[in-house]
């Protein structure tokens, strides 16, 4: 299947910017290639032999949401997929936006994930996915497993 999804992403991910558009299409078109990045890390991570549990998931009363939850081997992974078009060379690159507060809110509902489904004693760990992603070329994507860890036990 990542092989259709590859294919399919062989001319890049986000669409291509040929006219000036309002900030509320720009936010969409963002969107739009945030779902698609998402979209082409699952199947990678599929192909990785990640066994995937949970998608875009979110807890009540806290802030944001886990992108994906799968287990590499014996390890659970919650992973946050970042995606940038490199039209927009004045971002920083996509694994740079995960900063102390994004990590503090995915440790925060990574341990409500843990606590709700009785996983608390299971190896855990948050890997990012970045996805460099231009009209017309294949997007180029890094997986740092391990790229932060929680500072309090169990993610919470």
């Amino acid at each position: 299947m990542f092989a259709a999804v590859q294919f399919a992403a062989r001319k890049g991910l986000a669409e291509s910017a040929t006219e000036k558009v309002t900030e509320a299409a720009s936010r969409q078109r963002a969107r739009r290639t945030g779902v698609r990045g998402e979209t082409y890390a699952y199947w990678y991570l599929r192909r990785q032999k990640y066994v995937m549990v949970a998608r875009n998931y979110t807890a009540p009363g806290l802030k944001g949401e886990i992108d994906m939850v799968g287990y590499d081997g014996s390890v659970l992974a919650f992973v946050e997929v970042k995606t940038r078009t490199a039209e927009r060379p004045d971002l920083p690159r996509p694994e740079e936006a995960v900063n102390a507060e994004k990590e503090h809110n995915l440790a925060r509902m990574a341990g409500q994930f843990l606590r709700a489904r009785k996983l608390e004693g299971v190896p855990h760990r948050f890997d990012v996915i970045a996805i460099e992603s231009r009209a017309g070329a294949r997007p180029i994507l890094r997986l740092h497993k391990g790229a932060f860890t929680s500072s309090r036990p169990n993610g919470g």
